[in-house]
């Protein structure tokens, strides 16, 4: 899950929350963070200046690398949408974007 809020820097932030409570071992806690870090790091370039707090939920743990780059990738889509969305300026998609700024 991400909570997500416009900021003024002209690039997104990223904050990470894994507690122990919903991942129990510092390994996946660890190897988690590194694959969030990596995602955005790619993605950061279509991202909105946006401040991200990603929350682990319960049993994330138990997928493996690709599926958590999956969801990862389709939850910056989704907030590259709803930014471009809610602000009157980005209506015009990027090279980068594909079809992402279709009317549906």
């Amino acid at each position: 899950m991400a909570l997500a809020s416009p900021n003024e820097r002209g690039h997104p932030r990223l904050g990470l929350i894994f507690s122990k409570k919903n991942v129990r071992r510092a390994v996946d806690r660890n190897r988690l963070k590194r694959i969030v870090r990596e995602s955005i790091r790619l993605q950061q370039h279509r991202l909105p200046s946006v401040d991200i707090v990603v929350l682990a939920r319960r049993g994330v743990h138990e997928l493996d690398n690709a599926t958590v780059h999956r969801q990862l990738h389709g939850m910056w889509r989704r907030l590259e949408r709803e930014a471009r969305r809610s602000s009157p300026g980005m209506d015009s998609p990027s090279p980068e974007s594909g079809n992402a700024g279709r009317a549906r």
